[in-house]
């Protein structure tokens, strides 16, 4: 893709014995929404984990944004200020706010001063519907809450892609629509994002391309429409029939 924002070649990673991935490449556009699917430990959180080097690449090549992030003289702490990462847990610093939480990278990290920080911190939790729980405790924020601040830590950030990791599935049921509702909502502004979830009628709904992962290979990618109905790869159907009748 000419204007690929993350582009990733031949990526291996082993944890001891086991292979985790094994030459995966992986392409995402800009403005595009690719969701990685596949079964409990087929490398997709590593996968994500690699393209922002909180797991080390054993072998490869991971392009972000036309810089090559693997390469021993990067700086890594700022290709990391141009990806955000939303994790499974939170991750929330219970003592401080939520405007606390999300504005305290701004200021250390980007180094803005306190009032563009908050000011910028503000807008970033009303676009994920915080607006009126801006000095509440995380204690005091629902699970689907949490998240939201959690989200909004990482677009405050203005990054160039947000990878989202399992990002409901601490959630209870009755709270994951709200945060796949921010989750379309940024896709509607044109934010780059690479999603791993087993939010399968999201990822039907709103993907612009789906990767199917098992054994660490990626064994097939395509429109939702195609990945969901009409698979090629026989691990692809054994795994949509499996979804299917769940």
């Amino acid at each position: 893709m000419a204007d690929s924002i993350i582009s990733a070649r031949a990526i291996w990673k082993s944890f001891g014995e086991l292979s985790v991935l094994k030459g995966i490449d992986l392409e995402v556009a800009e403005k595009e929404l690719v969701f990685v699917i596949g079964p409990s430990g087929s490398g997709k959180s590593t996968l994500l984990r690699c393209l922002n080097r909180l797991e080390e690449p054993d072998s490869g090549s991971i392009r972000m944004d036309g810089t090559e992030i693997l390469e021993k003289k990067v700086d890594i702490n700022a290709v990391r200020r141009r990806i955000g990462m939303v994790f499974q847990s939170f991750n929330l610093y219970p003592h401080m706010s939520a405007l606390g939480n999300v504005t305290l990278a701004l200021r250390h990290v980007l180094g803005l001063p306190r009032d563009a920080a908050e000011a910028r911190a503000l807008a970033a939790l009303e676009r994920v519907g915080l607006a009126d729980r801006v000095s509440h405790m995380p204690g005091q924020l629902s699970g689907g809450q949490q998240q939201r601040v959690a989200i909004a830590r990482a677009i405050a950030m203005e990054p160039r892609v947000v990878l989202f990791d399992e990002p409901t599935s601490a959630l209870d049921p009755e709270l994951v629509g709200s945060v796949l509702q921010v989750m379309r909502d940024l896709r509607e502004s044109g934010m780059t994002m690479v999603v791993v979830s087993h939010e399968m009628a999201f990822a039907r709904a709103a993907a612009d391309r789906v990767v199917f992962m098992a054994d660490g290979e990626k064994l097939e990618e395509g429109p939702p429409a195609s990945i969901f109905g009409n698979p090629r790869h026989e691990r692809t159907q054994a795994f949509i029939r499996q979804i299917e009748r769940h």
